[in-house]
Formats: structure tokens, sequence, C-alpha cells
């Protein structure tokens, strides 16, 4: 088992400098121009494809780190140089995890090389999960799942919402309910292949930040996938539902439901690594410019009231990294989250990037709140993270009901 540590070895930090290099050199020159376009930057991420940071060997390299610290590493540093860039590059790794988790060796080499494409034809991919009345409270869901066993295929037809690369995506990943009664162990995920008839986008939202990922409603009507596109297999379905309804009626469905938090609680950490990438990154805005913005003869980190705001900044930021990387060590080394750190560490960074980015505007004064300097960027941007994967008063309560035992409403 790995030591928990705060040096990072040789080939660790070999990583880190090329990926800081990546988001110095080609994400932060490129991020005014398409959070104003509101677009997929698919030059940088093709760039980033040439060199091998967008593919599913570079990720799975970080997810292997036997220290866990890989994932959060490489987060912070491609979101310090921007985050809507970022996510755009990261995005498609999320429809890849879930077929990775619960894919078939067959659907792994089949489907996650079609979701990157190559350098010369980059391709996306979507996770669609969300829906409109679905969003926290996932035993909302309703777009529904039906097997046609004549034809061995299933038919989808609902409204997926918030899914990043949404139909734009070569492929895309759906999680549909197949057994009402069973809530969230009724839940199934499935591929669906590049065009497939009855899929598509629906509105496309223009957003407060993250400008350049893509975020957009995913169209199911009557959308007809063979059997196969099934993850993990019917038979694999079929057993596990059996066995969920089995715990059901013998009164087992409060274990299910941590069993399905404590996977979340392994994912939560990333989210709060691209956040104190977005921190890290005002702060050192905000401290060069307080360095050589001068005012009555002097610069204005002179000044207490300057000086003692970065400082709580950077206390802030280190603070909330340490949280992120003690939760990716656990995960990575089997520890159970028995205070919920996951959530801690996504609580607490995701606060900390609001706190940090407003505080580097209030710094540069005027300047901070234009267009012109990058911070009003990263505190449009820095919003997301209190909501997506958990709002920050989900995570409360999930530290709320691990810390008492007691269903906390």
């Amino acid at each position: 088992m790995a030591e928990f540590t705060m040096d990072l070895n040789d080939e660790q930090k070999e990583v880190r400098d090329w990926l800081h290099g990546f988001a110095a050199d080609v994400i932060r020159p490129a991020a005014a121009e398409w959070d104003e376009r509101e677009e997929t930057p698919w030059p940088v991420i093709q760039e980033a494809a040439k060199i091998g940071i967008y593919s599913l060997d570079f990720y799975a390299q970080q997810f292997f780190d036997p220290t866990g610290l890989g994932i959060p590493m490489a987060m912070e540093e491609l979101f310090w140089g921007d985050a809507g860039i970022a996510l755009s590059i990261v995005g498609t790794g999320l429809a890849a995890v879930g077929v990775l988790a619960n894919g078939t060796e067959e659907q792994i080499g089949t489907w996650i090389p079609q979701m990157y494409g190559d350098a010369n034809d980059v391709k996306v991919a979507a996770f669609c999960s969300s829906e409109p009345d679905a969003g926290s409270d996932v035993a909302s869901m309703r777009t529904r799942a039906v097997y046609d066993a004549a034809k061995d295929e299933w038919v989808l037809n609902g409204t997926k919402t918030w899914a990043t690369n949404g139909g734009i995506a070569n492929v895309h990943v759906v999680v549909a309910v197949v057994d009402p009664e069973l809530g969230s162990k009724g839940h199934a995920s499935f591929i669906v292949p590049p065009n497939t008839p009855g899929l598509s986008q629906g509105q496309k939202f223009k957003k407060h930040g993250i400008r350049a990922s893509h975020t957009a409603e995913v169209v199911l009507e009557d959308v007809r996938v063979p059997g196969s596109c099934l993850l993990g297999g019917k038979d694999k379905l079929d057993e596990r539902m059996a066995r969920a309804r089995e715990r059901a009626e013998a009164g087992g469905g409060e274990r299910v439901k941590n069993a399905a938090m404590a996977t979340f609680e392994a994912s939560r950490p990333a989210v709060g690594a691209m956040a104190v990438g977005t921190a890290r990154a005002a702060y050192e805005e905000a401290l060069e410019y307080a360095k050589t913005r001068t005012q009555f003869g002097r610069p204005i980190i002179d000044n207490q009231g300057v000086a003692f705001q970065l400082a709580d900044m950077r206390t802030q930021i280190d603070a909330a990294r340490l949280l992120v990387w003690r939760a990716s060590w656990m995960a990575a080394t089997g520890k159970k989250f028995e205070s919920a750190e996951g959530s801690m560490s996504k609580l607490f960074a995701s606060e900390t990037a609001k706190k940090v980015t407003g505080q580097a505007i209030q710094i540069l004064g005027g300047n901070g709140f234009t267009r012109e300097y990058p911070v009003e960027r990263m505190h449009r941007d820095a919003a997301i993270y209190t909501i997506f994967e958990g709002t920050s008063e989900i995570q409360r309560l999930v530290i709320a009901r691990t810390l008492s035992g007691l269903p906390v409403r």
C-alpha cells in the first residue's frame, strides 16, 4: 500500500510539468477566444490528442497511479489553464469511465476507441444521466429502456439534460430505467452508437461559465440499440436486479444506497482538483497584480487589506488541495470514507474556488470586473463547481448523514 506523502516522485513531477506547459502554452492563449465563441475548441482538443493528453491511455495511467495523486494532479494543471477548455478535453472521460466500470472487455475494446477518435479526426463522447426532473434525485429518473426480445433490441425514450458533449458526441452513454420499482438499482447504462436514428440534440445551454464546454439536452425518441449495447450484458443485469429485489424484500435497501454513495464519494475529489486549479490560477493573477499595481506611491500588496486577503487565499487553496489529495489517496488505497472524505474535499475545494476568484476580482478592482483580465472568466467558471457532481448542499447532506448515521433531511 502506498504511504501518503506530499512529495511527488520524479515521474509525477515530469507529468505535472508537461501538463503545465501545455496549459500555459496552448490552453491559456486560446481561453478568452473560445469563451466568447461558446463553442467546442476542436483545434485545442486536437493538439491535446497529438501529444497524448486526449487519450484513454493517458487517463488510465493517471487513474492507476498507486498513490492516487495522478488524476487530481492532472485535473489541477489542466483547469489552471482554463476550466471551459479543460472540461472539453476531459469530458469524454465521463463516458469512458462509465464503459470501463460496467462494460465487458468486448464493449470496452469496441466503443472507447470510437469515443476519442485519433489525432487526425478527434471525436468526443457524452455521458447522459441527469434529467429535467432528476438531478440530485436520481430515483426520479424517467428515461425508460424496454427490451424487445423478438429483435434483441432495447428501445430508449426520454430526455436527458446537462450532458457534456450531448448531441455532438460520436458515442453517447445513456442511463435509463429498466425496472422502476427498484429505484436506482433498476437503472442500466446503454451505448448509443454513432448516427443512431431517434437521438437528437435538444436545447444547447448558453452558460454563465465553462462556455467552451458544450452542454445540451439529449432527446431520445424510440431509439433502438442492439442488445449488445447494454453495458455488462443482459444476463448480468438480470442477476443484479434479482439480487436487488431479494434485498428489498429482506429490508436491505439502506445498504444498497450506501454502496451507491461510496461510488460517488470516490469520484468527487477529481472535481475538487478542478476547483483547486481554477482557484490557484486566480490567486496567481491577483498576487502578480498586487505586486505590480501601484497606488499612493507603493504596490498595493504593501497594504494589509490586500496582503491579508492573499494570505487567506493561498491558505485556503493549500487546505483544499490537501483534502483532495487525502481523499484521492484513500480511494486508491481502498480506505473507507468513514467521514465522507470525498464529499468533504469536493465541498471545500468548490467553495474555495468561488471565494478565491471573487477575492481576485476585488484585488484587481475595476480591471477585475472586465474581460480584459482573466479573473472575470475564472470567477464565472468557478460557479459550476458548487453545482455539478452534487451541489454543495448535497455534499453537506452526505457529510451530515455519514457523521450522524441519521437520515438528515
